[in-house]
């Protein structure tokens, strides 16, 4: 099929893979410069912690501050959820950046920043997605969702900024800080690579053939 052929979802789906593609690309040489071979890093594979166990499974809830989704990354959400439905309930939330239409950043932070938080409960396991947060790989991300399900929280809260990062509301709730990418992420992207990697996470913990 040519590319005059295909739907605009299917061309907008192809050019979101490539550039998922191409993120993944950057992020392995910029992983091979920092750290080269022959230094003692853990290696790619290990074994989640709770490989074969038994784990308290937690709702999950994803918040993302942004503009409105694109039919294709919506396509994909929706696919992904399904996946993890299999595992756990699925609370998706899409809040509006920049509610109040200002043209001061500062103010920005702080509209997104009430908005989030109005979503979150006392009870809540808070993973903040942030570019200074730690980095982790996919075995580590199961290690999270297991590790949740031990702190007697009833649910396990991600949160996924607009573009000039989260409030400060937030940062002092946030129970985890982390960061998927060395890359900034658009948060469309960066909803899509949380999703596999939660599902991935759960593939792992019940030792399921997906994550090699």
């Amino acid at each position: 099929m040519s590319v005059a052929q295909r739907s605009p979802n299917q061309i907008e789906l192809l050019s979101l893979s490539l550039s998922l593609s191409l993120s993944i690309d950057r992020s392995m040489i910029i992983s091979l410069r920092s750290n080269p071979l022959n230094t003692k890093t853990p290696t790619r594979g290990r074994k989640c912690k709770y490989s074969g166990q038994s784990v308290r499974t937690l709702p999950l809830r994803i918040l993302t501050v942004g503009r409105r989704r694109s039919q294709g990354v919506q396509l994909l959400v929706e696919e992904y959820k399904e996946k993890l439905k299999h595992y756990c309930s699925v609370d998706d939330i899409q809040i509006r950046s920049n509610p109040k239409n200002t043209c001061d950043v500062n103010a920005q932070v702080e509209r997104e920043d009430m908005a989030v938080m109005q979503h979150i409960r006392s009870e809540d396991w808070v993973v903040m997605l942030d570019e200074h947060g730690s980095n982790i790989g996919s075995e580590q991300m199961a290690e999270l969702v297991g590790d949740a399900g031990k702190t007697g929280s009833s649910r396990l809260l991600f949160c996924i900024g607009g573009p000039y990062g989260h409030g400060p509301q937030l940062r002092d709730r946030a129970n985890v800080t982390i960061r998927l990418s060395s890359l900034v992420l658009n948060h469309q992207i960066a909803l899509i690579v949380l999703l596999e990697q939660l599902y991935r996470a759960w593939t792992i913990l019940k030792g399921q053939n997906y994550h090699h």
